[in-house]
């Protein structure tokens, strides 16, 4: 064979370039829109959660359905509906439907990724020598080890749902142990997310203005202060993990 000659030659150059561009355009979307949503959210979270509670036989619905379809498509993050979640329904229920809802933003998140990347998308990844080894050990583990990476992934906290939805769907991972990560992964911060939210709702404010004015920014600092300690201990655990399996950086 001549060395010059490429193993496979792509017939429709023009439409791996298009889902390159559609993937990082999505990507970028998927990046700025959910921060500044979940502040407009939590901003709102007593309007909205007056709207839930005056619908008690579909508002919990609702808000799953909701949950899914916004964080599916990159419109609102996790961590700002599941304190609405606890916020209007409690832990329990809070985290029940949070978990719900990130399971079906799971599944429509994947479903785009795999729709819109194709090959074009793997190959590219693959020329970074670090995406590479990221890829390779999500693709070609067994799927017991591909959900295991994929559960220490989603640990931490600061660990961005749509565009990881993005980047596993178009790097090729398995829809099952993707899944099976999501929910195990995402079910400690969920639960500490509503739990706070719920304890908070529990001292009878409407909203997050009240709370403040009602408990002052000591009392409200220091609920944040000890959720903020909950989720670094958790991230830590997360990363020296990843650092053990050999997908994150020993000096990171």
């Amino acid at each position: 064979m001549n060395p010059q000659t490429p193993d496979i030659v792509d017939p429709f150059p023009h439409r791996a370039r298009w889902r390159r561009k559609a993937v990082f355009i999505l990507g970028a979307l998927w990046i700025t829109i959910p921060p500044l949503m979940g502040f407009w959210l939590i901003a709102r979270l007593g309007v909205v959660g007056e709207w839930l509670r005056a619908r008690p036989d579909e508002g919990f619905f609702v808000f799953i359905a909701v949950f899914a379809c916004t964080s599916g498509v990159g419109l609102l993050p996790t961590y700002a509906q599941a304190i609405l979640g606890g916020w209007v329904f409690g832990v329990a229920m809070g985290s029940t439907g949070a978990m719900f809802g990130l399971m079906g933003g799971a599944v429509i998140g994947f479903t785009i990724a795999k729709l819109l990347s194709g090959h074009a998308i793997i190959a590219l990844v693959d020329r970074n020598a670090r995406g590479a080894v990221i890829r390779k050990a999500l693709v070609e583990s067994s799927q017991w080890r591909t959900f295991l990476l994929i559960l220490l992934l989603r640990l931490p906290p600061n660990s961005p749902f749509a565009i990881a939805n993005l980047a596993m769907g178009a790097a090729g991972v398995r829809a099952l142990p993707l899944l099976a990560g999501t929910a195990i992964g995402m079910l400690p911060r969920t639960i500490v997310t509503c739990a706070a939210a719920a304890t908070a709702a529990s001292t009878g404010a409407k909203d997050i203005q009240q709370l403040v004015d009602e408990k002052g920014w000591i009392g409200v600092g220091i609920g944040f202060a000890i959720l903020l300690v909950v989720m670094i201990i958790i991230s830590a655990v997360a990363r020296k993990a990843l650092r053990h399996a050999g997908l994150l950086d020993a000096t990171k």
